[in-house]
């Protein structure tokens, strides 16, 4: 047996993990320029139609793999952060689950611009774990617009929302309960809980649009296995071209059309 098959390493041959360095000329691309298109294999007759990234400097054309990006968002206080934790461990043969905050680092903040290089970042980091063949689930809070703006944005594929709500009250309370190292001012909680109801207004408009999830009534293992089965079928609808999925509404409720 060929070592590379042993060793699970056959299929699509790319270059560098980070796709803005060219493999073959070393150049660094700012902005990366991906598109799909024919990518060549050994002989004409072999090359295939997938996705390409272009060396601006080169001219060098090399595929990779654009998967989708599994996107769990949602007020402080719904649950994201804790659900993650079992999350790793369900999905583990599926995605690969990472918490948004492991970059939120100074250096990558920037309020006043929305902290685009924050996103870009995240994305660049999201199409090299991509390159091993697997999926990125990102748990924390983003909306819709925030990761499409940048010109990264090219190196994924689908972009797929589950938010976590629950009911003011609850949100609230469960923001009141933490610790005050993390300076839960009455001001900040209010503002949370508005974003809250935004998200449960607004999910249905977005582009894309946004499913929810209740978590009001839900354990952290409820919460857990909802966002598995939105996972699953998010990649299914990914992997055979159809609709995204409609995911969970709140309970007794529909957002607001």
């Amino acid at each position: 047996m060929d070592m590379r098959e042993e060793i699970g390493c056959g299929g699509l041959e790319t270059g560098s993990v980070d796709l803005e360095i060219c493999a073959a000329c070393g150049a660094r691309r700012d902005a990366p320029r991906a598109r799909s298109g024919v990518a060549p294999r050994v002989s004409a007759e072999d090359s295939v139609e997938e996705p390409v990234v272009v060396c601006q400097d080169c001219g060098d054309v090399r595929p990779f793999r654009r998967l989708p990006l599994l996107l769990v968002t949602g007020p402080s206080g719904a649950g994201k952060s804790t659900a993650a934790a079992l999350l790793a461990s369900r999905l583990s043969e599926r995605v690969v689950v990472l918490d948004q905050d492991l970059l939120w680092i100074p250096e990558l903040q920037d309020a006043s611009g929305e902290h685009r290089l924050f996103r870009r970042t995240w994305l660049r980091m999201v199409s090299a774990i991509s390159q091993n063949g697997r999926p990125v689930l990102l748990c924390g809070t983003v909306v819709p617009g925030q990761f499409e703006a940048s010109a990264e944005r090219a190196l994924v594929a689908d972009l797929h929302y589950l938010a976590l709500v629950c009911e003011d009250e609850e949100l609230a309370a469960r923001l009141r309960a933490r610790p005050p190292w993390r300076g839960w001012t009455e001001e900040r909680i209010a503002s949370m809980v508005n974003f809250n109801r935004w998200i449960k207004r607004s999910a249905a408009e977005t582009d894309p649009p946004m499913s929810l999830l209740d978590t009001t009534e839900a354990s952290v293992d409820d919460t857990a296995v909802h966002i598995s089965s939105w996972v699953v079928n998010a990649l299914v609808a990914g992997l055979e071209g159809g609709p995204r999925p409609s995911g969970y509404q709140p309970r007794g409720q529909e957002p607001a059309r």
